[in-house]
């Protein structure tokens, strides 16, 4: 299934035209309050229901534009709406990152949130250390945890599909400023 990508500038031509979008961004709720694209309404990868959002923002049938960080999490809310039966969703490259180099207006609370990338990155170093350590210094088995880890890296890798990054977005810090802002884009 082919996910439909469109373009900052392409989008920043759409929005130009007054014309009321529907953007969704995926991304936990902390990283949503921590910074977002002006209009963007919050629905979390994990709590995304597909058709739910498509009756509430393509009553009159109009196109769903999906953003996260830098394009994963978009890509896999749309093929999620694709499945659903939604055909006009579209995820938006580069993602929230790309928005910001562009100069796409943003909103930002003031608090430094960790993303979620950096945090699985944090975490599996963590682990692979720990594993490390204390093979070296305990028990020669506890190298398991390192080719757990490894495993588990190749993969997110090959698969494209993190479990510790949906763990991670579970988690209490990464469910602070719950925000779903019911409006949808428009620029003048």
């Amino acid at each position: 299934m082919a996910i439909n990508i469109i373009s900052i500038d392409e989008f920043r031509r759409l929005t130009a035209s007054g014309k009321l979008l529907n953007l969704i961004d995926v991304r936990t709720p902390a990283e949503y309050a921590q910074v977002h694209a002006v209009g963007a309404r919050s629905v979390p990868l994990d709590e995304l229901d597909p058709t739910a959002v498509a009756v509430e923002c393509g009553k009159s049938g109009d196109a769903i534009y999906v953003i996260c960080q830098s394009g994963g999490r978009a890509a896999k809310a749309c093929e999620r709406f694709q499945e659903a039966g939604v055909a006009r969703v579209y995820s938006i490259e580069g993602g929230t990152a790309a928005w910001e180099r562009a100069g796409l207006p943003v909103e930002r609370n003031g608090r430094n949130t960790i993303s979620l990338e950096r945090q699985v990155r944090m975490s599996a170093g963590l682990l692979v250390l720990i594993g490390a350590i204390l093979a070296w210094t305990v028990h020669p088995g506890f190298i398991a945890i390192d080719i757990f880890v490894g495993a588990g890296l190749v993969y997110a890798g090959v698969t494209d599909h993190c479990g510790m990054g949906l763990l991670l977005a579970k988690m209490p810090w990464n469910r602070s400023g719950q925000c779903a802002a019911k409006s949808s884009m428009t620029t003048r």
